[in-house]
């Protein structure tokens, strides 16, 4: 194991996105509005590729209940592909109505290690959340899997949580499935970091460019229509389809009103690709993480709540840097 290169870090490529995040939790839920069934699925805060094909079958489900020919699909991007993928699957014909397409949403701009994190503040998940989490984890983490492979660009790889603390730390996410982050602690003397402790994980990681560009390529070949354009209440309301399941992300507080969704900004700074980087580390004791994809070494994290702003934030950008020059000094 060697430490990530910062040689090009003057030419790092700046990315940001907003992480569509609710309190307590992300919804996935059916609501009649006249005519028209709506069903939601939104909100993941910063696991929207992790837990996409989870709640993406239960949004299917709830969308079959009405026994649709066809469904509307907004969005596209992890979660609605996903969706639109499992409907298909379904025998069911879908529309997909979005801004962007990939390589241009959200999801693009995404870490992508399948790991649910910023899913929900502690102590706010509403009753059974807790279940519906782990049935959406399980599901989506054997998809992945199967996916697994070049085409899809998903991998296995070494994950490292570093800190100052022999007992690994167990975030509320994680402990919803605890036997898909089972740990290997290394102490001093075991692991190159700059902390006491780090501990081993095998977990997926995924290539947004990839992953994204090869879903809509089974979408597309499985006959999906892909409408490019704005939405607004108006222009969603007056939709043809009697089934409109709902993936904007972000996008459903103006959408639809949910005063609960706030953006969490993410930011990340993007190396040129480093042949050999085949682990990602993750610190505890500062918000710092490196994940190494083909398109560059990938250096975050960045959590502005609150900031709907687009633009990446030099000044974040900065501690970024700064805090990764520190760590990998070694």
């Amino acid at each position: 194991m060697r430490p990530v290169s910062l040689s090009s870090i003057a030419s790092a490529r700046l990315v940001a996105g907003l992480r569509p995040f609710r309190p307590n939790g992300f919804r996935v839920e059916a609501e009649r509005i006249g005519g028209t069934l709506y069903v939601h699925n939104y909100g993941h805060g910063g696991c929207g590729v992790t837990l996409s094909w989870g709640t993406a079958t239960h949004a299917a489900d709830l969308a079959c209940e009405a026994s649709p020919r066809h469904v509307a699909v907004l969005g596209a991007g992890a979660v609605g592909l996903a969706t639109a993928r499992l409907l298909q699957e379904r025998g069911v014909g879908v529309t997909i109505y979005a801004r962007e397409l990939p390589p241009h949403t959200t999801s693009d701009v995404a870490g992508a290690l399948w790991s649910p994190v910023t899913l929900v503040d502690e102590g706010r998940p509403h009753p059974g959340f807790a279940a519906e989490l782990a049935r959406a984890a399980r599901f989506a983490h054997r998809r992945f899997e199967a996916m697994a492979g070049e085409r899809y660009g998903i991998r296995w790889v070494p994950f490292y949580l570093t800190g100052d603390s022999a007992v690994p730390p167990t975030s509320w996410e994680w402990a919803a499935t605890p036997e898909l982050f089972e740990p290997v602690t290394l102490g001093a003397g075991e692991h190159p970091f700059p902390s006491a402790f780090a501990h081993r994980y095998r977990l997926m990681l995924i290539e947004p460019a990839i992953y994204l560009a090869a879903l809509l390529v089974d979408v597309r070949a499985a006959g999906v229509r892909i409408a490019v354009t704005e939405l607004s209440p108006a222009a969603v309301a007056a939709l043809d389809e009697d089934v409109v399941v709902n993936c904007t992300g972000i996008g459903a507080a103006a959408l639809f009103g949910d005063r609960d969704l706030v953006p969490i900004k993410g930011q990340l700074a993007i190396l040129e690709p480093q042949p050999g980087i085949d682990y990602a580390v993750k610190s505890t004791t500062e918000d710092l993480y490196m994940f190494p994809r083909r398109d560059g070494v990938v250096l975050g994290g960045s959590h502005q709540r609150g900031d709907w702003t687009l633009p990446p934030d030099p000044d974040e950008a900065g501690r970024i840097l700064a805090g990764h020059r520190r760590f990998f000094s070694w």
